[in-house]
């Protein structure tokens, strides 16, 4: 199943208004972004340009002990029926079953579908959802770090570093495109370097048999242990810096603020952040020749546009085309920053839409 990239006309709001008073005899769709942090819900009616929801709420993940019972509470909040549902999940999805990465759920969509009586569910990757959503997205949406010279049909790969580091790629036949997911980011690190060897012996010495991109180049894991690490090589941190990370339960935001933060400016925080992006460079890298995505590279996910400046800066761009006799082929290849936060859930509607009915 593939998404045209076409953009359907959008609704005005006295068609919006029209499509909520007669939501009983629409199908409506539920569109669902599940992630480790947050996750967000919103219900669609069919037909509409899926950028405009008749509801929409997000709820922090970790406070709910399942699915199931956000989608409960949103249901009764937005009293608006349902008929079908596509939801993007952060991990592996198998067989209609999918583990959150970073959350102790289990996604079940046929449960899903009986629990709700909803005549279909599809349940994606979550960097499956982002990769649908890119057709539907505008111009503005986008930052091109490289134009490129994109290839008619090729290939797209799509990273998207965030509480975790997701993976996807999209193949085209004819301007359609369809997704694929992929657990890339779980792959061995390749370190670049004698910077990169220190980080992966440091890593290998707190206890990880197994040391995956994710663990290096992600939110949750990768920010702190290049930090933790960085510490153990002579970089002073400053005491204004350890107090606010000691207090705060997320440090990644706290540490892109401090590297940008030229009032009072932080070697170590600047340092964690250069060495994430040459990481995150040489992944994309990786990635792009694996599916040989001619199409282009996008980068979404929560920290992406967050150091937008710092991708712009030539270091992220060699780390990403550094590959050998295969610099020209990358060099070629159009890079894109996402800047839309609800490219997964526009992603999912977009999906959810092709979907059938009752």
């Amino acid at each position: 199943m593939g998404l045209q990239r076409s953009v359907p006309e959008k609704p005005s709001g006295c068609d919006l208004n029209r499509l909520a008073k007669d939501n009983k005899l629409k199908m409506n769709i539920l569109a669902g972004d599940i992630g480790g942090t947050k996750t967000i819900l919103a219900i669609f009616p069919p037909g509409a340009r899926p950028r405009q929801p008749l509801a929409e709420m997000t709820f922090p993940s970790s406070r709910y002990a399942s699915l199931e019972e956000i989608v409960r509470e949103f249901l009764d909040k937005a009293s608006l029926p349902v008929d079908r549902a596509c939801i993007g999940v952060a991990g592996p999805v198998i067989a209609g079953l999918a583990k959150v990465t970073n959350l102790a759920w289990v996604v079940d969509g046929p449960s899903l579908q009986s629990t709700f009586q909803w005549s279909a569910v599809a349940l994606l990757n979550d960097l499956e959802s982002v990769a649908y959503g890119i057709p539907v997205l505008g111009p503005e949406d986008f930052y091109t770090l490289s134009a490129g010279v994109p290839v008619m049909d090729g290939a797209i790969a799509v990273l998207a570093p965030g509480t975790g580091l997701g993976e996807s790629f999209m193949i085209g036949e004819n301007g359609t495109y369809r997704a694929l997911a992929s657990e890339g980011s779980h792959a061995d690190f390749a370190p670049v370097g004698p910077l990169q060897v220190g980080l992966l012996n440091y890593v290998i010495q707190q206890g990880f048999e197994h040391v995956s991109y994710e663990r290096v180049c992600s939110g949750l894991l990768g920010m702190p242990n290049l930090y933790a690490y960085l510490k153990t090589t002579y970089l002073e941190e400053p005491i204004w810096l350890a107090e606010q990370l000691a207090a705060c339960e997320d440090p990644t935001p706290v540490i892109v603020s401090a590297a940008h933060d030229d009032t009072r400016p932080s070697a170590l925080a600047k340092a964690t952040l250069d060495l994430f992006v040459a990481i995150l460079g040489a992944e994309a890298g990786n990635l792009a020749l694996k599916v040989l995505s001619a199409g282009g590279i996008y980068l979404g996910g929560g920290i992406s546009p967050r150091i937008l400046a710092d991708l712009q800066k030539p270091f992220f761009l060699e780390a990403l085309r550094s590959k050998g006799r295969f610099r020209k082929l990358l060099t070629d290849m159009p890079v894109h920053v996402i800047l839309n936060s609800r490219a997964a859930l526009l992603g999912a509607v977009a999906y959810g839409l092709t979907l059938p009915t009752s």
